[in-house]
This record gives structure tokens, sequence and C-alpha cells, in this order.
């Protein structure tokens, strides 16, 4: 027994959050039917691939996405293919779908009517400003919804305010917040879909989901703590926090009130630079100068430190100090091994890789990762002639 035992969905997305969402449900044992178009998802067209393989399976993202799904095609845009997403629809619990707004009135679905015509489905559309928000229909992509939802203020942090923002981490933090948020919602949507047999819509905005990550002083601005300012400096953190290097790497670390200084001060040996600045420094006299004295010092220091030893000195001295990790250092981390938190997984074409699992772990019913992403229409014939069959009967 899985977590979503019984569940089945039918997934229409053509981009990474939808099929993110897909994923997190799916990896929990729901039956996620994904439909694709005769040339198949964009997904399937995005690097990194195998190899020197160009084919649609043989993107890694895409196989990273998709594990224990089932595949299909469809021709949405003929009559026979309407008709047969009509009948997967009439038997789900759930659809999935990221695309533009007014794309699923083209194939037969309108979101204001599912009510009515299917009063147990709950349909779940993610778009980039939500689907009835003025702004529906302005383009968008990840890069311009990360800074539409706040997050140019961070980056970077600490820098010249004149500079310009940079793009924020990976390619695709946007899409995998908002399918986290989908497949939250979807999940709480189920439950209360299992009592009182009704579903909903869930519209998710991508813009509304990254403010809603940003942190306490976006709520300080809205409650009125804070003057309501575009400048990228509101969200610095006072004092020395910053990426520094190590011998081996870079640490991030951050100090804000006397017992940090104090305990930074017994790991680094206990130095008397340290005892020529104000006992209440960080809360009463942090000014530029002192703060980028200290970030020398500290530098200094660091570079003859090893991160991840430093960092767990520091760490139980309560100092607020972590590594910037890489791929490997992820892989070998003793934490993520414990929490089993990376699984092998052999695909047909990207081959035998180590798969991240979801990012929450259950007691009684984890997730598993069963089997690799399908290859494009893999289970056509036997969902159709499913459905087929449940409508003849």
């Amino acid at each position: 027994m899985t977590a979503l035992s019984n569940i089945r969905i039918v997934e229409l997305s053509g981009g990474v959050a939808g099929e993110y969402c897909g994923k997190l449900l799916s990896d929990f044992g729901a039956e996620v039917i994904k439909v694709e178009p005769p040339q198949g998802s964009p997904v399937r067209a995005l690097p990194p691939f195998a190899g020197n393989d160009r084919g649609p399976d043989a993107s890694a993202l895409f196989a990273y996405l998709n594990t224990n799904k089932r595949s299909i095609v469809l021709d949405l845009e003929s009559d026979g293919g309407r008709d047969a997403l009509a009948r997967l629809v009439a038997r789900a619990d759930v659809v999935i779908d990221d695309h533009a707004p007014g794309w699923l009135e083209t194939v037969g679905i309108n979101p204001d009517m599912v009510g009515a015509s299917h009063p147990g489905l709950t349909l779940c559309t993610i778009t980039p400003y939500g689907r009835t928000n003025a702004k529906a229909d302005v383009p968008a992509e990840d890069l311009t919804l990360f800074h539409a939802g706040g997050w140019g203020y961070h980056t970077p942090g600490g820098v010249d305010p004149a500079k310009p923002p940079l793009k924020g981490a990976g390619r695709f933090i946007v899409s995998y917040e908002a399918g986290m948020e989908a497949a939250l919602c979807v999940s709480a949507a189920l439950f209360d879909q299992h009592r009182s047999g009704h579903g909903r819509v869930i519209d998710i905005s991508k813009q509304r989901v990254m403010a809603s990550r940003l942190d306490y002083v976006l709520a300080q601005m809205l409650v009125g703590d804070m003057d309501v300012t575009e400048a990228r400096g509101a969200f610095d953190l006072g004092g020395p926090a910053s990426i520094m290097p190590c011998a081996d790497g870079f640490v991030y670390l951050w100090l804000s009130d006397t017992r940090m200084w104090w305990a930074m001060h017994d790991l680094m040996g206990k130095p008397d630079w340290m005892l020529e600045f104000p006992e209440d420094w960080l809360q009463k006299g942090c000014t530029p100068e002192r703060v980028a004295l200290s970030r020398q010092y500290f530098t200094q220091w660091l570079k003859t430190q090893n991160k991840h030893e430093v960092a767990a000195e520091g760490q139980k001295r309560g100092i607020m100090v972590v590594p910037i990790n890489t791929a490997p250092d992820l892989m070998d981390s003793p934490q993520y091994q414990f929490r089993q938190f990376f699984t092998e997984l052999d695909h047909p074409v990207v081959g035998s890789a180590s798969y991240p699992t979801v990012p929450y772990r259950f007691s009684a019913t984890p997730a598993v990762l069963a089997a690799p992403a399908p290859s494009l229409g893999q289970h056509s014939k036997a969902i159709l002639d499913s459905v087929t069959q449940g409508a003849a009967q």
C-alpha cells in the first residue's frame, strides 16, 4: 500500500512544473497517465541528453521528471483524440495541466464547468500569473517570473545595488517550486475529496508561489514594520553574512548576534582582533566598515579550513555556517545516505543512474521509484483499450 494507491491522474502538462507535480504524486503511488502529443512532451527535447542521442527518450531531465508514469499519445487537435481524452478524464480523480490559460478549453475541458460536468474531479492548473489573473495572457518564463516574484532582490545579496540582479539558481527553480506547491494542493484536495466526494479547481500562479517563498522582510513590509521599497538592499542581512572560500570550496557564514560572535571567537582560537569590536556591535553598531573588516579576517582564516569540518564544528556551537555542496558532496552526504534520498534506477536509453527521490519522507508509505520514465506512447494501446472497453460497458 502506498500513500496514493488507487488515485488516477491524467497529466496534460508540457513543462517542468506540471511534470514535477505529476512526478511527486506518481512516486507516492498514484497512477499518472501522461498524455503527450505525437511529437512528445516539449521536455523530451530539453538537455542534458544521454550521449549523442537526441531522440524523444534520451532527455535526462524528462527521465527524472516522469518516473513511474504511463505515456499515451493523443492528437488533441483531432476529434478522436479529444474523445479519448474525455473518456480518460471521466475516469480520473485529478487532471494536471500547465499550458497557457485557454488551452484546456480547446481540448474540451472548461475549468469553469468542471464542478457541474465532473463533480468528483480535481483540476489543477499551473500558469505564470494564475488562470483568471488580469495578467493571465502575458507571456512569461521562469526567468521573468523569478524576478516578478521578488527574488531579484536576493540575486545576489550584499553587493553593489547598482549592479544588475542575476537569474537565480538552476534553470527551473520557479517551475519546481510551483510543481511542489501544486502537488501539495492536490494532496490536500484529495483528502477532502475522499470525505466529501467533491473535487475542486486549483489555480496555481507561479508568480504568487515565488512571492510566498520570500523571507521575513516581505512580511515586515506587509504588516508595516518596514517601509515598502524597491531597493534591493532592503533584503540584505546585516552583519558578516556572505559566501566565503575555504581550502576545499566555500561556506556560507552568517553571524547575527553577540552569542554567535563569541562562539566564532572560540572556534577560531580566540583571535585578538575580535576583542577590538564592541560587545554588541552586531545589534547596535553594525556599520559597513565593521562588516567589511570582519569579513576580511574571517576569509583569511576560513581559507585554511575544510568546509565540512568547519561547518560541523561551527554548528555544534550554534553558528550559522554551512558548506556550499557540489554534486559529489550531495551524493556522499551522510544525511542523504541515511535517508536513502537517492535511488538507483535503470532507464533503457539514459542508462543506470542515481535519482533524487521526493523532498519529504513518509515512514509508513514512503515514495518508491519503481519504474523509469516511459518511452513516448509506451502505454497507448493498453490505456486506449481499457477506456474503450469501459465506455462500451
